[in-house]
């Protein structure tokens, strides 16, 4: 059920295909009409390109970045990235009692959606 999630997000980087976006800046209530700077660079960008997926692509990371940086925060970020070294971590703050955890599940969920809209085709 919500594993699915976690494995979609883990790995969505091998299940999108393109990047739809050019530059401009973009707020965190941005409608479906969002734009994404396709070579962003940060922690969870870095983390995909060194990872062993195979769709992995600088273009696709850094489309996936774009994203982050739109719905998550620094901290929710280097949370995302411990993920791609640990993803059962992934399931244990998924399934954490703590407001905390909850609250970054709504706000990595946000940013599992947006990634995969924002960067079919890549």
């Amino acid at each position: 059920m919500k594993s699915t999630l976690l494995i979609g997000a883990v790995a969505a980087m091998t299940a999108l295909s393109a990047c739809g976006g050019g530059g401009g800046s973009v707020s965190r209530n941005a409608g479906p009409d969002y734009r994404v700077a396709r070579m962003a660079s940060g922690p969870i960008s870095r983390a995909c390109v060194s990872s062993d997926r195979k769709a992995r692509s600088p273009e696709l990371c850094g489309c996936i970045q774009g994203a982050a940086n739109i719905e998550l925060t620094g901290a929710d970020q280097r949370m995302a990235v411990s993920f791609y070294k640990d993803p059962h971590k992934a399931q244990e703050v998924r399934q954490s009692d703590r407001s905390s955890h909850e609250d970054f599940w709504k706000r990595y969920k946000s940013y599992v959606d947006r990634a995969e809209s924002q960067c079919r085709g890549l």
